[in-house]
């Protein structure tokens, strides 16, 4: 059962293996011990990121494709929620009605960028992708009668979902039974499922010929696999995903604006995650985007205490001031690459194949 759920892809490091497990445990038991409003935000963040950071490594880490407009379909995802329950209400259907349409959408853009684009090499293809999302930003931001605009969209979800449902009057372990909870736990669910999908995915023999096109794509053209095609279908594949993560993201919010699922410091977020964690490892996906997620939600509070203890240093001080905490997110980044130049899994697996 365990061997179909990873694919055949187990992790293949005790201490990988160990670090997998406890990041399941830790969000799924994350609203009962870690308590409080930011602590759930945060893992229902990191439950999003993994899905969008792993449809990206679909593309970077397994086709070798560099796509700068990955975050559009992450937008669109968002919007289509964000509009239909803004139309319809905030019913079942709506949330049916926005995803299908948000999904179908991202179908079209991404096939339509993949046939024209894709036949394109290397930075080319990353700069047309570029042009294309900011396009997208602009329209989101202007078209303020269908997306509300720079103000973006703040909808209802269904009453089961919204922290005003409650399931039981007394709280278990100190957490109130209401549908915030239960917002989150469907956020779980739906991470999980996505993210075994896209380990079956790259396990695949579709899955093969993508990371051979990403090790040599002549010699894939060469024996017979069309290129252009395997490479347009893990577009469109990876467009879907981030489409499915970015609808995450708006059901969790409730609110949706271009600074929140269109912004390129998102883009950059996402590639920041795939290469701390590992290129071309799902597994990655979900590493990095806990360890850059807790680190960027978490890495003021940290420096804040370290700045009252060191007090009497007034230029210790100064330095841990949690006003740089940009400053120290930088140098942890610059760390990482420099120690797990292949990324936090990648540096595992390595170690495990040299003992």
């Amino acid at each position: 059962m365990l061997t179909r759920l990873l694919s055949n892809d187990f992790p293949r490091s005790r201490v990988l293996a160990v670090l997998l497990v406890l990041l399941l445990l830790a969000l799924a038991s994350s609203p009962f011990i870690f308590p409080g409003v930011k602590a759930l935000n945060v893992a229902a963040k990191i439950l999003v990121f993994i899905v969008l950071a792993a449809s990206f490594d679909l593309l970077l880490g397994y086709t070798g494709i560099v796509s700068f407009a990955h975050t559009m379909f992450f937008g669109i995802g968002a919007y289509g929620i964000a509009v239909a329950t803004t139309r319809m209400g905030p019913t079942w259907g709506a949330l049916a009605t926005g995803l299908v349409c948000a999904l179908a959408l991202s179908f079209v853009l991404a096939l339509l960028v993949g046939l024209f684009s894709l036949r394109v090499r290397a930075i080319f293809f990353a700069m047309i992708t570029l042009a294309v999302a900011s396009a997208f930003l602009t329209l989101a931001s202007q078209l303020s009668d269908i997306t509300g605009g720079e103000d973006g969209l703040t909808f209802k979800v269904p009453e089961i979902l919204s922290p005003s449902f409650q399931f039981a009057d007394q709280p278990f372990m100190g957490v109130p039974l209401d549908g915030r909870l239960l917002c989150y736990y469907l956020l779980f669910f739906c991470a999980l499922g996505l993210l075994l999908a896209m380990l079956r995915i790259v396990n695949s023999p579709f899955g093969r010929v993508l990371q051979a096109i990403r090790e040599n794509e002549f010699r894939a053209e060469a024996i017979g696999y069309r290129v252009v095609v395997y490479r347009t279908t893990a577009s469109v594949l990876s467009a879907l995903f981030a489409c499915l993560a970015g609808a995450m993201l708006a059901i969790w919010l409730r609110y949706n604006g271009p600074d929140t699922s269109l912004s390129f410091e998102i883009m950059m977020d996402v590639l920041l995650i795939v290469v701390i964690g590992g290129m071309g490892t799902i597994y990655g996906a979900a590493l990095g985007a806990a360890l850059f997620l807790v680190a960027q939600s978490y890495l003021q509070d940290l420096l804040r205490v370290g700045s009252e203890a060191a007090a009497g240093l007034p230029w210790l001080a100064a330095l841990l001031s949690p006003d740089r905490w940009l400053l120290w997110l930088g140098v942890l980044f610059v760390l990482s690459v420099y120690y797990f130049p292949i990324g936090v899994v990648g540096r595992l697996r390595l170690g495990r194949s040299q003992q």
